[in-house]
C-alpha cells in the first residue's frame, strides 16, 4: 500500500481522498464533543453579555425632578442627567425545586457579588422570583411557584393592574387577581410587571392569559396565566438591583405603621 500510494499517482489520489474523508470525520466528532462540553462556558458568556446589554437600556435610568435640588451622592449621573435605577447581575442557578408548594431557587452569587435580600430575579423569558436570603457566595430565591409569592402585575394592553399569585397546583399556571370586570380580557393577552413594584422594573414579561374565571358575586376577574418562564430548565438568571429599593420600602412601611 505504501509502494502504490508513493509511486502511482492514481493510487496516491485514491488514498489521499480516503485519508481526508476519515480525518474529516474524526475532526467533526471531536468538535461535536468539544462543543458539548463547552456549552456551560458559552451559556455563562451569553448571560454576562445579556446583562451588559440590559444595563444599557433606557428603562434602567430615571430623570430626576429638575424643580428641586437632588443630592445624588454616590449615584452616577450620565450626560443626560439621568441616574441609574436598575442594575442587572448575571447568576447561575445551582438549585431549583418545582414540586413543592413552597419552591425556592439557589443562585451561585451572594453578597460578595452585590446581591441583597429583596432583589428581583428574572430569566431569559420572564420573571422568576425574589431574593429572600443571602450568604457571601450564594443566595436563595422565593420562586413565583411559592404559595406566599405576590408580584404586582398588569395587562400590557391597557395597564389594568392586579396581583400575580400561585395556588400551589400546577407549575404551568399562575393566577392574576383583582382585574376589574370593566376590563376586556382575551385569551393570549400579555401580562407584565407593573410600575407599583419596588422589586421589579415595569414591563417585564410574566406570561399570557390562558383562562378567565368570572364570579358573579365579585367585581373582579380571576385570570389564569401561563408563565413565560420555564422553571424546569432554568440555568442562568439576572438579579435586579433597584438603587431606590430601601428608600421606597422604608417609606411605605412607615406609612403602614402610622395608619
Amino acid at each position: 500500500m505504501v509502494f502504490l500510494s508513493k509511486y502511482s499517482q492514481t493510487h496516491e489520489a485514491f488514498f489521499s481522498a480516503v485519508t481526508g474523508d476519515v480525518t474529516g470525520k474524526i475532526y467533526t466528532k471531536f468538535n461535536d464533543v468539544y462543543s458539548y462540553f463547552s456549552l456551560r462556558k458559552i451559556n455563562q458568556q451569553l448571560a454576562e453579555e445579556n446583562a451588559a446589554l440590559r444595563n444599557r437600556l433606557k428603562s434602567d435610568f430615571q430623570i430626576p425632578d429638575t424643580g428641586k435640588f437632588i443630592f445624588t451622592d454616590t449615584l452616577k449621573i450620565d450626560s443626560l442627567q439621568k441616574t441609574r435605577k436598575y442594575l442587572f447581575l448575571p447568576a447561575r442557578v445551582v438549585g431549583n425545586s418545582v414540586s413543592s408548594q413552597t419552591n425556592y431557587l439557589t443562585l451561585q452569587r451572594g453578597s460578595n457579588g452585590g446581591v441583597k435580600k429583596g432583589m428581583a430575579v428574572m430569566g431569559p423569558q420572564g420573571i422568576v422570583g425574589v431574593v429572600v436570603d443571602v450568604s457571601p457566595n450564594y443566595s436563595r430565591v422565593m420562586s413565583l411557584l411559592h404559595r406566599n409569592s405576590r408580584v404586582s402585575a398588569m395587562l400590557k394592553k391597557d395597564n389594568s393592574f392586579g396581583s400575580i399569585e400561585w395556588d400551589g397546583d400546577s407549575p404551568n399556571e399562575l393566577t392574576l387577581r383583582n382585574i376589574s370586570k370593566g376590563t376586556t380580557v382575551n385569551k393570549g393577552d400579555t401580562v407584565v410587571t407593573s410600575s407599583y413594584s419596588a422589586n421589579f422594573p415595569p414591563g417585564l414579561m410574566i406570561g399570557t392569559v390562558s383562562g378567565t374565571e368570572n364570579e358573579a358575586s365579585s367585581n373582579f376577574y380571576t385570570l389564569k396565566v401561563k408563565p413565560a418562564t420555564n422553571f424546569f430548565t432554568l440555568q442562568y438568571v439576572y438579579v435586579i438591583a433597584n438603587k431606590y429599593y430601601n428608600e421606597q420600602t422604608s417609606l411605605e412601611n412607615n406609612k403602614l405603621k402610622n395608619e
